[in-house]
């Protein structure tokens, strides 16, 4: 079945948000008595909910875990949340595709308020049919619960378009196995915090290196 609508992660596929991402982690963790001062081994925090690392890595429980998300997020709503930037072309990508007459999405696992504030910044907003993130209590969080919620948008608005014409584009395993998981197809990109081997293992359909050839891949009707 020919793809229709992609649906574009945010983290590490739009934007580079390493800076934002792993400075907030710090100023977090630092909270609780942790200085960690190498955040390169804060990269483990872009693409799954933030809660979930807190607890795997630094053995907090959940309700520890969800007060360092809350820590974490005053200083990126002030400051981290523009500490990003767009991956070269990716602008330009993504306003061919719409041109060409795909549906375009977002489903990304940060919040969605954060997400509509950066496709703002960035002036991307009208390139989106729809922009679905996680929320902010927390019921809405993985990648497979935002597909799940991006999917129930689409169909209460008539988009008409089954999830087997859907394609996600994400750079974690995270998207891969959410997609998986919701029965979308997705594309792993490597330029973002992923690997090759990550993705696949997880379940993406292919891998892409470069923004250049996420638009090659659907101009080619999903073909390398």
């Amino acid at each position: 079945m020919a793809v229709k609508a992609i649906l574009f992660d945010l983290d590490g596929t739009i934007i580079n948000s390493e800076e934002g991402i792993t400075k907030c982690v710090q100023y977090a963790l630092r909270a609780y008595g942790v200085e960690e001062p190498d955040l390169t081994k804060l990269r483990v925090f872009i693409g799954p909910p933030l809660e979930l690392i807190f607890r795997e890595r630094y053995g907090m429980s959940g309700d520890e875990a969800w007060e360092a998300v809350v820590k974490y997020r005053e200083r990126f709503d002030v400051k981290g949340i523009f500490e990003c930037s767009l991956y070269e072309g990716v602008g330009e990508c993504i306003r061919n595709l719409k041109r060409r007459g795909f549906v375009i999405a977002l489903a990304s696992s940060k919040p969605e308020t954060a997400c509509r504030r950066i496709l703002a910044h960035f002036g991307l907003t009208e390139e989106f049919d729809e922009i679905v993130g996680s929320t902010l209590d927390g019921s809405i969080s993985s990648k497979e619960e935002v597909l799940e919620e991006l999917c129930r948008r689409m169909a209460e608005r008539g988009h008409g378009i089954g999830r087997d014409e859907m394609c996600l584009v994400g750079d974690t395993k995270y998207d891969a196995a959410g997609a998986v998981t919701a029965g979308i197809r997705c594309l792993g990109v490597t330029y973002g915090f992923g690997t090759r081997e990550e993705l696949l293992a997880a379940g993406a359909d292919a891998t892409v290196d470069t923004v250049k050839e996420v638009e090659q891949y659907f101009e080619n009707d999903g073909s390398l």
